[in-house]
């Protein structure tokens, strides 16, 4: 368990649901009618064994008035159902429409999460958050909550017309009050607790299904479907044992708590019926008193199941206001700057050192300075590793440097809104991602308000049109999940388009020919030649055929800046470059 799960696990407290209330307030009018509902048939259910009471008294009065009893146990059987209708709509409805917006207030937190924050927290896990937690929530606001009042309504009011029909009877009853509530106390700590553990393991069930079904093809390449179902069926048992002992902890509860109630109704009633045979209270007042019994024993006994519920509840409510306020490592500005418009694309790295969260002690960059003029085209090349696609992650802002700043058109990038300057910026990632929707779509996701016209011709700058239009249904085609029914070169000309489209006054381009063939690669290469006129171009690359005609070529080795110049000074100068140069190219070419 992490630590957050270890710093949750200490919490023993349902009052967590009370994080629930700023969704719920906006709704206060529609939870007003569901109480007002709720108090109904509350009363409704309380003044039903009065009318038993005259019904049984009255037996031996005239028919007129035994009529008239009976009416009025059937005015009441409607008023009951009407008031529970009444407060299963609007429950049901306030529950369906809070969850609703949980789930999207979520949603939305992460997605404008920064990738540090991915790298704490599984995707498969947040999904789990999304679905079975809330739907843990919802099962209380549309439900538990609900019967919970009432039940709670039901004993009071219950305690209360008992100690009026007989409050001697009355003071037995409440002599079990005290072992019932015991086992309550001492058991629910133990079930909130075990329910929380069991919605972690259940968060990493999910997130192993996930990560293993995202990477299904990788799996089954290196045959390591059995390792795989090994570590899912772990983590499964385990949440199989979990719930189990939830289970086992619940159930000696609930058999505890009932056994309890209803042995001291039956205690009771054996002293009722002697009362009775003795002339000291009548029949009617007996049934009046059994039936309040049962009612407030039936109360008991289910307050002591939804506490289960309300504490399972209050564990989700717990995990989902961890990430509704969780802190994202790269922040946004209080008081944020506005990016200049037109952007010239000057981009300045300052002395910048970065380490990546997962591996703090190397240091992907380390006291990097580059300036960028505008419209001027860099390439960043070296070996894997050396940090090249590190400076798009910072450029992007996807993290923080540690130290140093970046700046674009002279403003720091802290200083700015993410959304503002990332409006200027244009990302062909060296593995592209590919939504599950059409062709048309997938690039229109550079700029959403583009034209079919648009979409089409940046696509023929990306020398896609060709595949795209022998689709079977041309751009309207579904690419499918990740894009599985397009190649590798395919799916980076679809990214490639896509950038086109945005028309962004800075480019960055990740690889972005690595999985392209010679003849595609060339006439990419010309469409990015005939989009860099006028921007800001960094090109990451590790086949130097690409970046041979860049204004300046700047080489990286482990995390510094080693060399800076054209093609042929750094040929000519030999080191790194040269070296890389001549395993790539013939000697003519080189």
């Amino acid at each position: 368990m992490t630590q957050n799960g270890e710093e949750r696990a200490k919490s023993r407290r349902v009052g967590a649901l009370a994080a629930l209330y700023p969704f719920i307030r906006p709704y206060r009018a529609m939870a007003a009618m569901a109480g007002a509902a709720l108090v109904l048939t509350s009363a409704v259910s309380l003044a039903l064994p009065l009318a038993v009471r005259r019904v049984v008294d009255g037996f031996g009065e005239s028919i007129q008035l035994l009529d008239q009893y009976f009416l009025a146990a059937l005015g009441i059987a409607a008023l009951l159902a009407l008031g529970t209708a009444l407060r299963y709509y609007f429950v049901t409805r306030l529950g369906e429409r809070v969850v609703a917006d949980i789930r999207r207030a979520l949603f939305d937190r992460v997605t404008g999460m920064s990738p540090a924050f991915f790298e704490r927290v599984l995707t498969g896990e947040i999904l789990s958050r999304i679905t079975t937690d809330t739907t843990l929530i919802l099962s209380v606001i549309g439900s538990s909550v609900s019967v919970a009042l009432r039940n709670v309504l039901l004993l009071l009011g219950g305690l209360v017309l008992l100690f009026l029909t007989s409050a001697k009877l009355t003071g037995l009853v409440l002599l079990v009050v005290p072992a019932v509530v015991v086992p309550i106390v001492v058991l629910g700590r133990r079930l909130r607790n075990l329910s929380r553990e069991n919605q972690d393991w259940i968060a990493n069930s999910s997130g192993k299904a996930s990560e293993a079904l995202s990477a299904a093809q990788t799996v089954q390449a290196f045959t390591h479907e059995a390792e795989t179902r090994r570590s899912f069926a772990e983590v499964t048992e385990q949440s199989f044992m979990s719930a189990r002992a939830r289970i086992h902890t619940r159930a000696i509860m609930t058999m505890i708590v009932i056994f309890l109630v209803f042995a001291g109704v039956v205690g009771v009633l054996w002293m009722g019926a002697r009362d009775v045979r003795s002339g000291v209270m009548s029949a009617g007042e007996l049934v009046q008193f059994v039936i309040y019994a049962v009612m407030v024993a039936g109360s008991v006994g289910a307050l002591s199941e939804i506490w289960g519920e309300l504490q399972r509840a209050a564990g989700a409510t717990e995990r989902l206001v961890e990430i509704l306020t969780a802190e994202d490592p790269v922040a946004e500005p209080a008081a944020p700057l506005a990016l200049p418009r037109p952007v010239r694309g000057e981009i300045a790295l300052q002395d910048v050192v970065f380490r990546y969260p997962a591996r703090p002690e190397t240091s992907a960059l380390d006291g990097v300075s580059l300036q960028v003029a505008p419209g001027e085209t860099v390439a960043l090349v070296g070996p894997s590793g050396a940090g090249k696609s590190t400076v798009l992650h910072l450029l992007m802002r996807f993290y923080d440097p540690q130290a140093g700043r970046i700046t674009l058109d002279g403003i720091d990038l802290r200083d700015m809104a993410r959304a503002d300057f990332r409006r200027a910026l244009a990302l062909v990632p060296q593995d592209p991602v590919i939504f599950a929707a059409s062709a048309r779509d997938n690039i229109r996701f550079g700029r959403p308000d583009a034209s079919d016209a648009e979409v089409e011709s940046a696509a023929r700058a990306a020398a896609a049109h060709d595949f795209i239009a022998a689709l079977p249904q041309g751009y309207d085609s579904y690419l499918g999940e990740r894009g599985v029914m397009l190649s590798g070169g395919q799916k980076q000309r679809i990214a490639i388009a896509r950038a086109i489209l945005r028309d962004a006054p800075v480019l960055l381009l990740d690889e972005a020919t690595s999985a392209l063939d010679a003849e595609s690669e060339q006439a990419v290469q010309q469409a990015v030649e005939r989009l860099a006129q006028g921007r800001t171009v960094l090109v990451v690359a590790h086949r130097l055929a690409t970046v041979k005609r860049a204004d300046r070529i700047v080489v990286f080795d482990h995390g510094r800046i080693i060399a800076t110049g054209t093609h042929e000074a750094l040929v000519a100068e030999g080191g790194l470059y040269a070296r890389l140069a001549r395993l790539q190219f013939t000697d003519g070419a080189a």
